[in-house]
């Protein structure tokens, strides 16, 4: 006999040999449970899962490829864990075996639980905030970049914060003086960067709100063009004069914004004088003339032509019509094209336009 007494048992004493807590049989059935459920996971990842990954890519919806994802990244870690524990149920270990164990599992499941929400977090918030919008389905909404890798990372970070109370929660840990901490912290943060947090607040006001988005054309106070980008902390403008114009989110929030991109008919009312010397004949025939040159422009829509009232130098007419698009430069095109008509017809009629004159009456004294 050796040292351990076994060199002269024969295979089924050996088998009953007791070492530990176990014998012998309960120590090979439980390596061979590990071995087994190794190779179960294999032929999971690399065959079951691989012709799934297969199926999946020949499919129109995006849902099935990003669980395919998160089920191919979980990795050894995890599977060994769960070995072990197939393993375990076959011997018995000591008890801080079992407690490092449980550990050990809860860190590694809540772990890459947590790294699937987060993969389910920015495929979400990535589909929403690029979503096709109204009739322009075929191109997504431009939103910046930062604004939506900020709003993933708030919500990673926010995840991971919960992991860590869940895990410490678990182990039968006083999470109340860790949560008090968080929030001496979170109040003591946002004290600090409260101006700059009211801007990124304001930004997520901006896009869930949606008063106005990239390309629209806006006037807010007395400045006005074209947004060109909203940021995290601010929005910049291209001004008519061709200046770019950084107007803080919060600002923006706070005024009264006119959207002209949001408009569907435009209401334009303009004004003309012909001169004091025309005769009435000819005046009776101006709205007539206007009402013809409107209706021939397509995209425009005559709403009333009147002889307004007698100017300091001249009779005044006033046109009210609408446009059929928000479109500023098209309206432009449209107010052209009536103003070209306009004074053609009148050269036709022989009616003269006016402009600023000063009639000056002398007495002569003998």
């Amino acid at each position: 006999m050796t040292k351990f007494g076994i060199v002269n048992m024969d295979p089924t004493e050996i088998l009953e040999y007791t070492i530990g807590n176990n014998c012998v049989k309960d120590y090979l059935i439980a390596i061979a449970a590990f071995a087994l459920t190794l190779v179960i996971i294999k032929i999971f990842k690399h065959g079951v899962l691989k012709k799934l990954k297969g199926i999946a890519a020949k499919t129109k919806t995006e849902i099935d490829d990003l669980i395919i994802k998160i089920v191919n990244r979980v990795g050894w870690p995890l599977y060994l864990i769960l070995a072990l524990y197939v393993a375990l149920q076959f011997i018995v270990l000591p008890s801080i075996v079992d407690t490092v164990l449980k550990y050990a599992s809860v860190i590694i499941v809540v772990y890459y639980v947590i790294k699937g929400v987060q993969d389910l977090a920015d495929y979400y918030i990535r589909k929403l905030m690029l979503r096709p919008q109204g009739e322009e389905g075929a191109k997504g909404e431009e939103v910046d970049a930062s604004l939506v890798n900020l709003l993933i990372k708030g919500v990673n970070y926010a995840l991971w914060v919960v992991a860590l109370i869940l895990i410490l929660e678990i182990f039968e840990y006083n999470i109340n003086t860790l949560i008090a901490g968080l929030g001496i912290f979170g109040i003591a943060f946002a004290f600090a960067f409260q101006h700059i947090l009211a801007d990124v607040f304001a930004s997520f006001s901006i896009y869930i709100d949606k008063p106005f988005k990239t390309g629209d054309f806006i006037i807010v106070g007395d400045d006005l063009g074209v947004v060109k980008k909203i940021g995290i902390k601010s929005t910049r403008i291209q001004t008519l004069h061709g200046e770019e114009l950084v107007m803080p989110n919060k600002e923006l929030t706070e005024s009264r914004v006119h959207n002209y991109k949001k408009m569907e008919k435009r209401r334009i009312v303009f004004k003309f004088g012909v001169t004091y010397d025309t005769p009435t004949k000819k005046l009776r025939k101006i709205p007539a003339i206007v009402q013809e040159v409107i209706g021939e422009i397509d995209m425009a829509d005559i709403d009333r032509v009147h002889f307004l009232e007698f100017g300091d130098f001249s009779l005044n007419f006033e046109v009210v019509y609408y446009v059929a698009t928000g479109d500023y430069n098209k309206y432009m095109d449209i107010q052209q094209a009536i103003n070209l008509g306009i004074k053609e017809r009148f050269e036709e009629e022989a009616i003269e336009m006016a402009f600023p004159t000063q009639t000056v009456y002398v007495n002569k004294w003998d």
